[in-house]
């Protein structure tokens, strides 16, 4: 029989592999983060996250430890104004988060839940046979070994278990790259959107007083021909050419830049090997989709993996990770590719950006498009058959009545459990579900949303959220056994 030292490792301690360790903790999975740096990250690509990864922090009651969170309801496409209102809920995102503070976060609810971080291990060698996974790493006082159930890979875009597993990451060159700078001591007007300035590109978000981002695309120089650190001298330069603006007092506090290096892998999993966030996808940053992406990543895989450990996953529950995670990612590669031309392009698109904005200013189906795609706001998982609304989409959050207490839909996904929710009696809904108990929580519930647009007699939430059975009005508990036994396995 085989010996494991953990039920998973977790290769990456960011923001992805930080969410996936919580969501194996909730549900009773030991996990081990191997993370090669010594020490959590000080500089922050990223700056915030979008309305779904609102949603999905929202659910496990974590929202809330990031204090106040500044939510931005108008953005744009490419350039291009857009109001996310269009869609309920929706917004262009939390902005001014930084990623080490989310990472400080998603960290401390890990730990709280019983997840083990180690640091300062750079993993060297995967060795995967049918039953699991030895993970070899160098650490400060020699090899580490482990040995796990099923390994994943959230280690970034260099990631080293995507290589070692020879995972292919195909995707298109870099064409265009954006620099930036963290600088103190200097007040700018803010340029939240960004805005085309002759030669190109430049934006400004404030991250306090006195300090802010400075990013910027200088058409010049559309791409560098080597790697290597940017002189503070060199931004100075191209922001005073670009903007007319003087930064040369300021402190820099990080300089760094990013490329629309656009990639994704051939496989999200190859056997007991898994890849989520920047190792299985990357893009040019906008609107806060890749940090985002990564997360969602996480809450959809972290229950999966629980169950299968368990030894009670149904077959091919693992391989719906892929097939509904992938065409997500896919989707974010192709419309940052798009965002790009608008944004970053030159006067020849400039008839292209106008017809853009025309379709968006007039037809509010193309607004509530673009929205949703975005935010991630319309993700319809085609893995759940069946045609009523709700079905392969999320819950929508709102209070309800549940066995005559007052609570609400993320109040009680909180705990990463399924949810059968009854709204009207008599439909025999617990007694068809009473083997499940150990997985999923049976309720009769009041007041549930969404209801004229989508009456329901009763609806089966995964622990991500996303529904996964429908009863109609008047339609009876039918099909109910077998939703249960194609996302829970067999019943106790």
């Amino acid at each position: 029989m085989s010996t494991f030292d953990t039920d998973v490792v977790v290769v990456g301690a960011g923001p992805t592999g930080l969410m996936l360790a919580g969501e194996l903790r909730l549900n009773g999975v030991s996990v081990v983060v191997l993370e090669k740096l010594a020490e959590p990250i000080r500089e922050s690509r990223a700056l915030g996250f979008s309305a779904r990864t609102i949603e999905e922090f929202s659910q496990r009651g974590l929202l809330s430890r990031f204090g106040e969170v500044d939510v931005i309801p108008v953005g744009h496409f490419g350039g291009v104004p857009l109001d996310f209102r269009v869609l309920e809920g929706g917004s262009y995102g939390a902005r001014g988060v930084p990623q080490a503070r989310t990472e400080g976060v998603l960290g401390g609810w890990a730990r709280e839940l019983g997840a083990e971080v180690r640091r300062g291990v750079r993993v060297l060698a995967l060795e995967q046979d049918a039953d699991g996974v030895a993970v070899t790493g160098a650490a400060e006082g020699g090899a580490v070994t482990l040995r796990a159930r099923h390994v994943v890979g959230a280690d970034g875009a260099r990631s080293a278990v995507r290589k070692l597993a020879g995972i292919d990451f195909p995707g298109t060159e870099p064409a265009v790259e954006l620099r930036f700078a963290d600088v103190a001591g200097v007040r700018l007007r803010p340029r939240f959107s960004g805005e085309r300035v002759p030669g190109g590109m430049a934006m400004v978000l404030p991250l306090g007083p006195d300090r802010a981002r400075l990013v910027y695309f200088d058409a010049a120089r559309p791409l560098r021909a080597a790697d290597g650190p940017i002189a503070f001298d060199e931004v100075v330069e191209a922001w005073r050419r670009l903007t007319g603006e003087d930064v040369s007092g300021a402190t820099p506090l990080w300089v760094s830049s990013t490329t629309d290096a656009s990639r994704q892998a051939s496989q999200y999993r190859r056997g007991r090997v898994f890849l989520a966030g920047d190792a299985a996808h990357i893009h040019l940053p906008i609107g806060a989709q890749g940090m985002s992406a990564g997360v969602q990543d996480a809450v959809n895989l972290g229950w999966k993996l629980a169950l299968d450990v368990k030894g009670q996953a149904p077959p091919g529950l693992l391989d719906t990770y892929q097939a509904e995670r992938r065409p997500v990612g896919a989707r974010i590669l192709a419309n940052t590719l798009a965002q790009r031309v608008l944004y970053l392009g030159g006067d020849d698109v400039a008839p292209l950006r106008e017809v853009f904005a025309e379709l968006v200013e007039r037809h509010e189906p193309v607004r509530r498009h673009l929205a949703g795609m975005v935010t991630g706001l319309d993700i319809r998982h085609a893995t759940v058959p069946g045609e009523h609304p709700l079905l392969g989409r999320r819950l929508p959050d709102g209070e309800l009545i549940a066995d005559g207490e007052k609570t609400s839909v993320f109040a009680l996904l909180a705990a990463g459990r399924a949810l059968l929710l009854e709204l009207r009696d008599g439909l025999g809904l617990r007694e068809a579900a009473a083997g499940f108990a150990d997985r999923v929580d049976a309720l009769r519930v009041d007041a549930l949303r969404p209801d004229a647009a989508a009456p329901a007699d009763a609806v089966l939430v995964r622990p991500d959220g996303y529904v996964a059975w429908v009863a109609p009005p008047g339609a009876g508990a039918g099909g109910l056994p077998d939703a249960l036994s194609r996302w829970f396995g067999p019943a106790a």
